[in-house]
């Protein structure tokens, strides 16, 4: 790779330690066992969810706007370091949470995405920047295959963290100063392996400079949104898009809080994830070379059809008879997410990297974005409301299951 590649690829190490530890592992548990203190476990699930809902919401407003401004000349860094330090910071402020504070931990956590997904909505619009098209599959999925095996380094060193610091008899299942630390451990790392992207990577494509860049900005807004149909597939894409990656979305946010409501303890649910970072390293360098031989197209059915297996599994989990049987389902679960979840997402996003305008890349990723947070939204919140309308999570799980089938369905109509 290149020397501006590589410094991409780096930026997915540095903030997988986000998603690994807060989004996915830590952070859920911690919300669980210490912030929603004195709190049912299902109220607190659906409270999960609807923090992550909101965070998307948010950010799905925010995105197109943002990204028809990001498309002129040098401006595209300058948003992603904004949201970058949003992200790194609120990140520190969870330190500052302490026990049945579930409120406060919630507004922090928002921020907190929201940095993440809006530095995340220019990272992925310098993939137009940082390499052609021929490469773009495989640069793709490098970015989410070092990402994954990269986050270890931090989760290991906040596992060691959690381990150690938990003593006989204490009242919380997580040590609360432990899981601090695995904090401030996330939002060094995010910054550190942030500073090549920031160093190297430059904006190559670009609209030409405005005398009124605001007013010309929601101008050009106005005519995408009237011009994307015309764009026809890729606005089927992004329909497809927003059906499907609202199941991946939704399995990775509450996949920690579902495993807790069912009984499975600490050990299981962070052993398991770090299994899958590990493994969907290699499955997510083979989806780029499979879908350079297969065509995308390919490779994002067969990971539609592996995430409806999860998905119908994850429903009848809840009822198997002994803990045994359990354990050894989720682990089952565990690697089918491992082999899909960083190809699914990377074939996504280079895929749709080919369909636009290189120039105009920032500007159709915050589409491209705004598609993808009002997945996040919908299916958190759809696990959330049927949790609490049935008193278990997993009815609102299986109806996961209609996402990817519609979102397989629409994908059929897209054109390379």
């Amino acid at each position: 790779m290149t020397k501006e590649e590589k410094s991409w690829v780096l930026y997915d190490v540095a903030n997988s330690a986000f998603v690994l530890i807060i989004i996915t592992t830590i952070m859920p548990i911690f919300f669980k066992d210490i912030a929603s203190q004195g709190t049912d476990n299902a109220i607190s699930t659906a409270n999960w969810g609807f923090a992550n809902s909101l965070a998307s919401l948010i950010l799905a407003f925010l995105a197109p706007i943002m990204g028809t401004f990001a498309d002129y000349q040098h401006v595209k860094k300058r948003f992603l370091l904004f949201f970058l330090g949003v992200g790194i910071l609120s990140t520190l402020l969870l330190t500052t949470v302490g026990e049945g504070q579930w409120m406060k931990c919630l507004l922090i956590f928002i921020f907190g995405r929201i940095g993440f997904a809006g530095a995340n909505l220019f990272y992925d619009a310098f993939l137009t920047d940082v390499t052609e098209e021929g490469r773009m599959n495989r640069i793709s999925s490098s970015g989410y295959a070092w990402g994954y095996i990269g986050s270890v380094v931090p989760f290991l060193i906040v596992i060691a963290l959690i381990f150690f610091g938990i003593s006989p008899g204490q009242k919380a299942a997580i040590p609360i100063d432990s899981a601090k630390a695995g904090f401030v451990v996330v939002a060094l790392w995010w910054l550190i392996f942030s500073v090549p992207l920031l160093k190297h990577v430059r904006q190559k494509h670009y609209i030409a400079p405005s005398d009124s860049p605001v007013r010309d900005s929601f101008i050009r807004l106005m005519e995408t949104f009237k011009e994307i149909r015309a764009y026809r597939d890729v606005f089927l894409f992004l329909i497809a898009y927003f059906l499907y990656i609202d199941g991946v979305d939704t399995i990775i946010t509450m996949a920690a809080a579902y495993g807790r409501d069912i009984g499975l303890g600490i050990s299981t649910l962070i052993l398991a994830i770090l299994m899958i970072q590990i493994v969907a390293f290699p499955f997510a360098l083979l989806y780029g070379r499979l879908a350079d031989r297969f065509s995308e197209k390919t490779m994002l059915y067969a990971g539609i059809i592996i995430y409806s297996i999860i998905t119908i599994i994850g429903f009848f989990l809840p009822e198997l008879p002994t803990m045994r049987m359990k354990v050894i389902t989720f682990w089952i679960v565990a690697f089918l997410v491992a082999s899909s979840q960083g190809g699914i997402q990377a074939i996504s996003r280079s895929f749709f990297g080919k369909l636009i305008p290189r120039e105009r890349s920032a500007e159709f990723f915050g589409f491209y974005n705004i598609f993808g947070k009002f997945a996040t939204i919908t299916g958190p919140l759809l696990v959330g409301s049927i949790g609490r309308i049935t008193g278990h999570s997993r009815y609102g799980v299986l109806s996961i299951l209609i996402l990817f089938i519609a979102g397989g369905i629409i994908l059929t109509k897209v054109r390379k």
